[in-house]
């Protein structure tokens, strides 16, 4: 797949059967507010995590005579890993789910996507996330324990802050807006449509009646395709006499047609009503963790 530039927000993302998706590019300020949002909630975790720690290290210190600062050292260094463990598996786990997007990313309307167009991997969330411990976390963290323990010169302060803004207005030095680890993991992150598929499916449901699909048929993708499709969905036009001859309806049906051996149906229709299936499918999938990436894997 292929990148073309429109204009400042807008990116042209070329697909392999020729099929053009614009996309569009997160604002600084909205991925700020996402990470605040995030940052807001892993606060709410820590804070009942930390109040159990204290509830446990007291308990087991009535316990053990003399033993009471040590365990509470304990629960301390407990404390930190958690927390280390929290920050990263949040945004990797949460991005490596269909929506590509953390609960904070979700409510502003954003989600991350690969910038070849290819599928997201474990690899590249694994570093895009390990990148922030450098950017934003540790340098904060050493700051505070610095000042903690009554060590923190004016230098050592500005230092950390300088460090941390310097990586944070990163992105709006370059065109993508991208931070280091989107350029190190390939990814960057896009305005999602807020609204569900599942109304433009129910408002077309009369044009999809009739469609049915066999498992064969919805068993040739996975959730990247399902995503690539709803992309197609949200930007196709509804009505077929108004349709361009360029509009990626056309060719992504006739791709998917081709591929699962489909004939009959409005393009538009045939597509929405295949999306609505593979949706399904994959749902049902998912409950028995069973979720398939994209057509390259085998189930």
């Amino acid at each position: 797949m292929s990148v073309r530039r429109a204009d400042d927000d807008a990116r042209a993302l070329v697909t392999p059967e020729g099929v053009v998706l614009t996309l569009q590019l997160a604002g600084s300020g909205q991925r700020l507010w996402a990470f605040v949002l995030d940052l807001a909630m892993m606060t709410g975790v820590l804070v009942a995590l930390t109040i159990a720690a204290l509830v446990l290290a007291g308990s087991l210190a009535l316990t053990l005579p003399g033993g009471g600062s040590v365990m509470f050292q304990i629960v301390g260094v407990i404390w930190l890993l958690a927390a280390f463990v929290l920050r990263n598996l949040w945004f990797v786990l949460f991005e490596a789910g269909r929506r590509t997007a953390t609960p904070g990313k979700r409510i502003v309307g954003l989600r991350v996507a690969a910038r070849d167009g290819d599928r997201l991997t474990i690899d590249a969330l694994v570093a895009r996330n390990l990148v922030r411990e450098l950017e934003f976390f540790l340098p904060l963290s050493f700051l505070a324990y610095q000042a903690g323990a009554g060590q923190a010169s004016a230098w050592t302060a500005l230092a950390g802050i300088g460090w941390t803004i310097g990586f944070a207005v990163l992105p709006l030095f370059n065109h993508d807006r991208l931070r280091v680890g989107d350029i190190l993991a390939g990814t960057w992150v896009l305005r999602a449509p807020r609204r569900r598929l599942g109304v433009d499916v129910t408002e077309r449901g009369a044009a999809t009646a009739g469609l049915i699909f066999t498992d064969a048929q919805l068993a040739a993708y996975g959730v990247f395709e399902l995503q690539t499709l709803e992309d197609v969905l949200r930007r196709s036009e509804v009505n077929p006499m108004r349709r361009r001859p360029d509009d990626p309806v056309i060719a992504v049906a006739a791709s998917i047609r081709r591929k699962i051996g489909f004939k009959g149906g409005d393009d538009l229709a045939f597509l929405t009503a295949y999306y609505a299936a593979l949706l399904a499918r994959l749902e049902r999938q998912n409950l028995f963790g069973k979720t398939r990436r994209d057509k390259h894997e085998v189930m």
